[in-house]
């Protein structure tokens, strides 16, 4: 089977990760894959954060965690790298651009040979003083939303697949 549809298949989010730290250059050919996604009218509308610092993405987790109301948990699994998608909320396909960078950013991350997993709540997150204040520091203006945190690392854990559902999919011809 062809390499890409293979990888489409053999994905899954991961749950757990090993202390690890992911090198650079993994995380920059991820993020490199992010930025080729498709968008609309070609706008890039997306950008995308790269945070290996322990105590950011420590910042990010506990957010995060208050959010869904679950303190004292990580919903980053301890993955050592997060990698933050947000848009400008000025393309009108922002959301869907932001998306598709995501998708992008998994099937790199396991093509890699990395683990990784979508976690919601960065719209929220970056709503929040906590986020801005990442925003400014690192000098992004403009009216971003956050669209996901794809968390990134070695995985500590072989999660397996779930049957497809019937029904999926309906033909017209």
């Amino acid at each position: 089977m062809n390499e890409t549809l293979e990888l489409i298949k053999s994905r899954r989010s991961v749950k757990k990760y090993k202390d690890t730290p992911v090198e650079k250059e993994l995380i920059e050919k991820i993020v490199e894959a992010g930025t080729w996604a498709p968008t609309g009218r070609n706008r890039q509308a997306p950008i995308i954060l790269a945070i290996t610092d322990k105590e950011t993405i420590a910042t990010l987790s506990k957010v995060n965690a208050e959010i869904m109301g679950a303190e004292g948990t990580d919903p980053f699994y301890g993955a050592p790298c997060v990698l933050v998608v947000l848009a400008d909320k000025n393309a009108s396909t922002y959301l869907y651009d932001g998306s598709l960078v995501m998708g992008n950013l998994m099937l790199a991350s396991h093509a890699l040979g990395l683990g990784s997993c979508w976690i919601h709540r960065a719209k929220q997150t970056f709503e929040r003083e906590e986020g801005k204040a990442i925003l400014t520091k690192l000098g992004i203006e403009g009216d971003y939303e956050g669209i996901g945190n794809c968390v990134i690392g070695y995985a500590d854990i072989q999660p397996q697949a779930k049957d497809r559902k019937e029904n999926w999919v309906y033909y017209v011809d």
